[in-house]
């Protein structure tokens, strides 16, 4: 969720607008139609007023029609048509009144009997398109029909519904048009942070998103001229390091006294072996790319690392499944092995190493002392203890930085005088 939060937050926005929209033009209809209703029936309560004069005076059944006609009401003549419309239309509104009245009142051609009091009961209702009003007393009722008056439209409040809601889409669309550039921006940073340094952040346009890409293709631009010049750098003072090394060399060679050539030997292996690890370094920390990576049997790259450690293949035991393979970079991976191996040679007391794997993980174990420290302290550059002439305090170091590029860590145990050095795979 967290890398679609703008998205996600852009509909959510969306979707409660459009909700709160549809519900306010809802109720917004819901009242006008009530409005509709009640001012129509309220016109039309003249009906009641008409049939009230009618019970009351006795006028004749002529001047009832004559008086209705005057309203565009016409009653429905035909009982059977006008007995189906009642049943099957929607009633609108109700409301009763009480009138004076005989027992054939509500007949267009009335008796005139002795007067009571009865109520009468006008409805407003609605059948396939059209209004009538039905006026109901105590044995029948009368059915009128307005040919003017129609039931209550909202295209009106519909058309300016979907003209609100059209305008919402649109911008809800426009503003993910917008964002699109984001996503290409995202691709482009996963891209350069994964090692591809030719990647180009350039964006046309003036808005906030093209500014900020062209704000990053720039300080590409000054982050690889800064590498190259590094690198440059770097393989210089290599170059011109490894030069006098070899002179010195060669020139130890030709000293007669064993003890000063030994002791002179010894010097510029060191110093090699320092600059190696330095170059070592400087690959791992410009940036490892897993592009190089392959896909290799583990008991290859530990033969490969017994060969860069220069030790005796009986100081080196294995436990190691001999199909388990791993993605790995072939020298740097070696090199991590070829440390351990070095470590372990260096600090055990029967200089002997033994690899294995467990459940994915692999484990370097050697008899010795614990670990005067904890992990997080060897693993700094330049840190060794006292009694570790022959190091820079950089294996470890180069370790950890290796197994970082291979998405694994470097874990330590010491369990019945046994150190054990795990190579274990980064938890997600």
């Amino acid at each position: 969720m967290g890398r679609h939060a703008v998205l996600l937050t852009v509909l959510f926005a969306f979707a409660v607008t459009l909700f709160s929209v549809s519900y306010i033009f809802l109720e917004f209809y819901k009242l006008n139609r009530e409005q509709y209703i009640n001012n129509t029936f309220l016109k039309y309560t003249v009906i009641s007023r008409i049939y009230r004069e009618h019970m009351q005076k006795r006028t004749s059944t002529t001047m009832l029609e004559a008086n209705l006609a005057l309203y565009n009401l016409y009653a429905i003549a035909e009982p059977t048509a006008a007995r189906e419309i009642a049943e099957d239309a929607k009633v609108l509104k109700s409301e009763s009144f009480q009138a004076m009245s005989d027992e054939n009142s509500f007949q267009m051609r009335p008796r005139f009997n002795a007067q009571s009091v009865v109520e009468v009961r006008i409805s407003m209702l609605q059948h396939k398109g059209f209004i009538y009003f039905l006026l109901q007393g105590p044995n029948t009722g009368v059915l009128l029909f307005d040919e003017k008056i129609k039931p209550y439209r909202a295209w009106n409040m519909l058309y300016a519904y979907m003209v609100i809601v059209s305008s919402i889409t649109i911008s809800y669309i426009l503003i993910l048009m917008r964002l699109r550039p984001l996503r290409k921006l995202r691709k482009k940073i996963r891209d350069f942070g994964a090692g591809e340094m030719q990647t180009s952040f350039k964006m046309r346009g003036e808005d906030e998103i093209a500014v900020i890409s062209n704000e990053l293709e720039n300080t590409r631009q000054k982050i690889r001229n800064l590498i190259e010049s590094r690198t440059l750098f770097m393989r210089n003072i290599m170059h011109e390091l490894k030069t006098p090394i070899a002179k010195g060399r060669i020139s130890a060679e030709m000293l007669e006294s064993g003890k000063q050539k030994e002791r002179f030997n010894r010097i510029f292996l060191r110093m090699e072996s320092l600059i190696n690890e330095f170059a070592l370094v400087e690959e791992v920390s410009t940036g490892f790319s897993h592009a190089k990576s392959e896909e290799f049997r583990l008991i290859d790259l530990i033969d490969g690392a017994v060969d860069l450690a220069m030790v005796e293949v009986d100081s080196v035991s294995q436990d190691v499944d001999a199909t388990l393979r791993v993605m790995a970079d072939f020298n740097l991976f070696s090199t991590a092995i070829k440390n351990m191996i070095d470590n372990a040679m260096k600090y055990s007391s029967d200089r002997h190493v033994k690899i294995s794997t467990h459940e994915g993980e692999i484990w370097f174990e050697s008899k010795g002392e614990r670990l005067k420290h904890p992990l997080s302290y060897y693993v700094q550059p330049f840190t060794k203890d006292e009694n570790a002439r022959d190091s820079f305090g950089l294996g470890l170091y180069l370790v950890d930085a290796i197994l970082h590029a291979h998405d694994m860590v470097l874990a330590y145990e010491y369990i019945d005088g046994i150190n054990r050095f795990i190579f274990e795979p980064k938890k997600l």
